[in-house]
């Protein structure tokens, strides 16, 4: 089994961020993680940033940027990629006013678009999904299948979020096999198995982590990444629990 590195999603401490960043990359760092999944800089330039995590011996596993920057900004986005070392920038949200059927028609040739400048600068471009994808269209295809299917796999590649996946009635793990060599990075999340089907720490909650797990070498997943969109704990802590988690199932985690 080959090990793939574990990030972390900084969303999910986007408080902690806010108050002290480099002290939360740091604790990224001391719980044993390989790197970070950015979602904004903290005013902070990318060469700042940069240098914050090479102190902290972690990598770029991605960048999250918003769709808006991707088409109004590209250029400067890009050369932060490189800056960072990241081979990975993921679109990670449709706002609720691009999501009727001709806003999806459009946003497939919008990211093939975005998806070849990157990918002629050596940076992939990866989509991010939610729960709203998984609706069906008129023609009786999800969203996220027309989306997917609409792209080249050279140029659009996914980073499937097995929370959403799961709440939308659907099996991560097959989604992965659908999709496999060109799920490069897969956002690794649990739910309560409550009626409320609320954010849960890894190995706490009902989606079927382990058959996830399984898929990394055949799938050529190049990044695990952890998110908790929100937690009744502490993020920091919530993040203890599922990396410590992780290390009981990816044994290169022990050792860090």
């Amino acid at each position: 089994m080959r090990n793939i590195p574990v990030a972390v999603q900084m969303f999910t401490l986007r408080e902690e961020s806010a108050q002290d960043f480099a002290g939360t990359l740091k604790r990224v760092a001391e719980l044993g993680f390989d790197g970070v999944e950015l979602a904004g800089f903290h005013g902070l330039s990318a060469i700042e940033v940069k240098a914050l995590l090479d102190e902290y011996g972690l990598k770029t596993a991605a960048c999250h940027v918003p769709l808006e920057q991707l088409e109004t900004n590209l250029a400067q986005v890009i050369e932060d990629q490189k800056i960072l070392g990241s081979k990975y920038l993921v679109c990670p949200y449709l706002m609720p006013d691009r999501r009727s059927e001709s806003d999806y028609i459009a946003i497939i040739s919008l990211l093939e678009q975005i998806g070849e400048s990157c990918r002629q600068e050596g940076i992939s471009l990866c989509y991010h999904n939610h729960d709203f994808e998984l609706e069906r269209l008129s023609d009786g295809k999800m969203a996220l299948e027309a989306i997917f299917d609409g792209t080249s796999p050279d140029v659009v590649k996914a980073e499937l979020d097995i929370y959403w996946l799961t709440k939308a009635g659907q099996k991560p793990a097959e989604w992965i096999e659908r999709y496999q060599n060109r799920t490069p990075l897969v956002h690794l999340k649990d739910m309560t198995t409550d009626e409320e089907k609320f954010f849960a720490e890894l190995g706490t909650g009902g989606v079927d982590l382990e058959a996830v797990l399984e898929m990394g070498d055949q799938a050529n997943i190049q990044w695990w990444v952890v998110e908790q969109d929100a937690s009744r704990r502490t993020p920091l802590e919530s993040i203890e629990m599922s990396i410590n988690y992780l290390k009981t199932k990816l044994p290169h985690l022990i050792d860090k």
